[in-house]
């Protein structure tokens, strides 16, 4: 399907949140949210009607909603195979142009994909019942460039004049949210640390290094979820957010992790892997952050999911590219200090970015090392499936770009109730209060602000 496409200039705004209050109503709507004017993002990216819609379901099994394209893929039940027949399907003149995102596809990899495909039984019940991956094929976008602090509409000349026509109209108003109760742990504190315990048994056999132990919170609620991703933005901005919506479900995303990028074949990974809350005070606080980069305990957390995602990285970068250029560098959010480092490498001629992407999913940092075990004794100790959770939110460009978050400071909305999740590596010289207070500091303010 090959499309002229038209770049054009549009009026900046700093906050993206105005320009999709006009489109969020659309089907298909959906927000790349960097954080700004608050978190160091660069682009928004906005965009509503896909030319199809890409569910997988349970089982993998991957089918197609609303195809607009005119053709019907001939492929059974491969998710990541039927998403590069959406890309192919979208052909575009080479246009040269810095902006992330000409069209392609953009939506969720929830967590549960990656365990079917590496072949890790579930035994546990879903919470939600949210697909494992939910994704458009878009023709069109809006973009904001908070560096150059440029707006652009890319679009084909027809879809230009439908856009221009969507921001013209009054938003819908959102109807107030409001949660109807507090949210209630899944867990009680006794029951998390008999998890805690099983898995420093699982770490003295030897059977892992580490695990990525969570707990889910939730509450009811009413009204617009699109309120309450203003509210959580407003509490907490981080520059890999995100919002989309359809009939009861919505995924509210406050992610501060990248997990993949890649651009021109140039691959990067960014593992955050040690948490410190921020202090009351600035003494306090400062004391917190050296606390942090000074514990041996943290940074071998971290290193352990370093040299994790150099392995998965290694199976589809060139030979002898992968390098670490930032090892345990202190970051702050509005609600905790984190350890992140950069891993990065050079895409192997043969690979795209969906196979980087299917090789290395899930992330590392969010299971646990090795990557399998933890997997699998994840799901024997957390008593639901992780949903979107611990997935990835993010788009893959036409053009073989691709960013992608790792989906924590989450929330998954369904059915008039909000599902949160809290958690944190475990090693063996964790202590199990301490690991607990960690999933709690990391979703306290997303709580707070709708509480």
């Amino acid at each position: 399907m090959i499309k002229a496409l038209t770049i054009t200039a549009l009026p900046y705004s700093p906050d993206p949140l105005g320009v999709f209050a006009c489109l969020r109503g659309r089907p298909g709507a959906v927000l790349l949210d960097s954080g700004r004017p608050v978190a160091n993002g660069r682009f928004d990216i906005i965009s509503s009607d896909p030319l199809a819609t890409l569910e997988v379901s349970s089982a993998g099994n991957a089918s197609l909603l609303s195809n607009q394209l005119g053709v019907t893929p001939h492929i059974d039940n491969d998710a990541f195979a039927l998403q590069q027949w959406l890309l192919d399907q979208l052909e575009f003149p080479n246009i040269i142009s810095e902006l992330p995102f000409l069209g392609g596809l953009i939506g969720y990899w929830g967590y549960d994909l990656g365990r079917e495909s590496l072949s890790v039984v579930s035994l546990q019940a879903k919470a939600v019942s949210l697909p494992q991956a939910r994704l458009g094929l878009y023709d069109w976008c809006i973009t904001l460039d908070h560096v150059t602090q440029q707006a652009w509409l890319i679009a084909t000349p027809e879809r230009r004049e439908q856009v221009k026509d969507w921001l013209g109209q009054t938003p819908v108003q959102p109807s107030a949210f409001a949660l109807n109760s507090p949210f209630k742990a899944e867990l009680s504190y006794q029951q998390y640390v008999s998890r805690f315990d099983a898995v420093q048994r699982y770490i003295r056999a030897g059977d892992c290094y580490q695990i990525n132990l969570a707990q889910r919170f939730y509450a009811d609620y009413q009204g617009d979820e699109w309120q309450a991703y203003q509210q959580l933005r407003e509490a907490t901005p981080t520059p890999y957010s995100g919002f989309m919506a359809w009939g009861d479900k919505a995924l509210l995303s406050l992610s501060p992790e990248r997990f993949i990028q890649c651009h021109n074949g140039e691959v990067e990974t960014r593992p955050i892997k040690g948490t410190r809350p921020r202090g009351v005070t600035p003494k306090e606080d400062q004391a917190l952050a050296e606390e942090l980069m000074s514990s041996r305990k943290d940074r071998a957390e971290n290193v352990m999911i370093v040299d994790l995602l150099r392995n998965d990285l290694g199976r589809v970068c060139q030979p002898g590219s992968i390098r670490v250029p930032q090892l345990c560098r202190l970051e702050s959010y509005p609600n905790v200090h984190h350890l992140v480092s950069v891993v990065q490498g050079k895409l192997a001629d043969n690979y795209t970015p969906l196979s980087l992407l299917e090789a290395a999913f899930p992330g590392g940092s969010i299971t646990g090392a090795p990557k399998i075990r933890a997997m699998q004794i994840i799901d024997e100790l957390e008593p639901c499936q992780r949903s979107v959770y611990c997935g990835s939110l993010g788009y893959v460009d036409v053009r073989g770009s691709m960013d992608t978050s790792i989906a924590i400071r989450t929330m998954v909305a369904e059915a008039g109730r909000l599902h949160v999740w809290g958690g944190g590596g475990l090693v063996a010289d964790s202590q199990a209060d301490e690991e607990y207070t960690e999933t709690l500091d990391k979703i306290r303010h997303l709580i707070g602000a709708l509480e």
